[in-house]
């Protein structure tokens, strides 16, 4: 069927912006990039129809400036854009300029955004819709000694969190009344520096839980359908590593009532297009809503692997104002998928950006395996913009085949220049509790310490010294046709150095 929307405007960068390229173009609607002076030879770039330089590698010079987009908008004649994920996919005033200024704004509507961006609107709209959340402050807190009569209330620990904000930022862990004052000015701070609203609220903060969420798609007609649910337990820095669809441990009991209620929150602020309703659940299988991103989700492609439904194509097509080609009994789960985000962070060293030049850039292949990736070999990953490098999935029969499935693929994936979460990754599917499916939000300060990556990345002494051993062995044997390989030019290569070139990537 063709597409009433006729040219899309991608207000966005790296691998979202390439993902939403691909479904344009099976759609034949045309495409424009949008680039910051970084990003001018990034494969999103090159990949659209057209592209149109928005400003400086700052993303508040670019990527955030609404006025600058809107402007190659109406410069590029594109009748719709597409925000992607982050920069300003939930900033509800840009969907209502988009909206005054004619172009279809390919996500929800600016209310809808704005109600859920702020979390205590949305706690109230839950309570509303018979939506279970976490105990604590009905409205932002006025002052020091209204915290205290809501910890008074609920109980330590507590979590004193943002009203305006996400990705855990603004967020404090508060042990004791002691703690509180501290806690709460800490949270401001952080919360008016990244949102700009210094306005906080306190929860109960809950042992353990696990981080589930449902995508849920909403046409214009009224109908409102989920596509299952997703683990995303494995954090750091409240930030998702490691995502699976679909959770382990939900019964269909448990995941009717999930459903159930993330339909609810939706229909509770009259949602449009793809969202995601967030639980957190806890040991005793009781669950409570967290938020909801008003987007598509980073980990969108595990919901398309096991359903096989194109989520940015449903989004066009909501967004063009066609009802959901779907119905609730049309959908089902097919088998278990698995994505591991592929950053350029060191997790020997608290998962700290580890910027450089990709001097190799080889993703995993196979069956079963998609990677999603808004990077090529040979460029450069810097201090602009989140060290994303790919999102590695796989998909399998079942959840044990999927886990070896991804762990082929993390040995695989060939990363030289820096180092990557790819260690990390192997680490936590080969874990005992990740394997069991008996794991929660804790899994990395309970489980991992930096030292324990030691074995799976050499230093270079040790890549040296090994390498020296396998040139006197190969040297011993001969160069007998066991000792070599072919590579694609014809040339032999020894195995020995074959393995030599596999420890080294570990070692990244």
């Amino acid at each position: 069927m063709k597409s009433a929307i006729r040219k899309v405007l991608i207000a966005n960068r790296g691998e979202i912006a390439l993902r939403i390229i691909r479904t344009c173009q099976e759609l034949d609607i045309k495409t424009v990039a949008v680039y910051s002076e970084a990003d001018s030879e990034s494969p999103h770039v090159l990949q659209a129809g057209e592209s149109i330089c928005i400003g400086a590698a700052a993303s508040s010079e670019s990527y955030l400036s609404v006025d600058r987009i809107l402007e190659a908008a109406r410069k590029s004649g594109a009748d719709a854009i597409h925000p992607g994920y982050g920069f300003l996919s939930e900033n509800g005033s840009f969907a209502k300029r988009c909206e005054e200024e004619g172009i279809i704004f390919i996500g929800p509507g600016y209310r809808a955004i704005e109600m859920m961006g702020d979390k205590t609107t949305a706690r109230s709209l839950m309570k509303s819709a018979g939506v279970p959340y976490p105990p604590g402050s009905e409205e932002a807190l006025r002052d020091l000694e209204s915290a205290r009569q809501c910890a008074a209330r609920i109980g330590f620990p507590l979590l004193v969190k943002a009203a305006a904000g996400g990705g855990g930022k603004g967020m404090r862990i508060i042990q004791s009344e002691k703690e509180l004052e501290a806690g709460l000015q800490a949270a401001r701070s952080e919360a008016k520096s990244a949102f700009g609203d210094d306005r906080v609220y306190i929860e109960k903060y809950l042992s353990s839980p696990r981080h589930v969420e449902f995508q849920i798609v909403a046409d214009r007609q009224g109908h409102v359908i989920h596509l299952f649910d997703r683990e995303c337990s494995i954090q750091r820095r409240h930030q998702k590593v490691i995502e699976e669809a679909p959770c382990a441990v939900l019964d269909e009991s448990l995941r009717s009532k999930m459903s159930e209620a993330a339909i609810a929150a939706a229909k509770a602020c009259n949602y449009l297009g793809a969202g995601t309703i967030e639980f957190l659940v806890d040991g005793d299988n009781r669950f409570y809503f967290l938020e909801m991103n008003t987007r598509l989700q980073v980990e969108h492609p595990v919901t398309e692997m096991i359903t096989g439904v194109d989520l940015v194509e449903l989004q066009i097509r909501i967004a063009e104002g066609e009802p959901l080609p779907y119905r609730q009994e049309d959908l089902s789960i097919r088998g278990h998928a698995i994505e591991c985000r592929i950053y350029a962070e060191d997790p020997s060293d608290q998962f700290l950006p580890n910027t450089g030049t990709l001097k190799r850039h080889r993703p995993a292949a196979g069956p079963g395996v998609r990677v999603d990736a808004g990077v090529e070999e040979g460029m450069e990953i810097t201090i602009n913009y989140d060290p994303m490098i790919s999102k590695l999935c796989v998909l399998a029969p079942d959840r044990e085949s999927a886990i070896r499935r991804m762990l082929r693929a993390l040995d695989e994936y060939e990363v030289e220049g820096c180092r990557t979460t790819i260690p990390f990754c192997s680490y936590v599917l080969k874990h005992p509790d990740f394997q069991s499916g008996m794991y929660n939000t804790h899994f990395v300060q309970d489980h991992f310490r930096s030292e324990m990556l030691a074995s799976q990345s050499p230093n270079e002494k040790k890549i040296t010294a090994l390498a020296a051993t396998l040139i006197a062995t190969a040297g011993n044997r001969g160069n007998g046709q066991n000792e070599l390989s072919e590579n694609p030019s014809g040339t032999a290569i020894p195995a020995w150095w074959q393995q030599r070139r596999r420890l080294n990537r570990r070692a990244q």
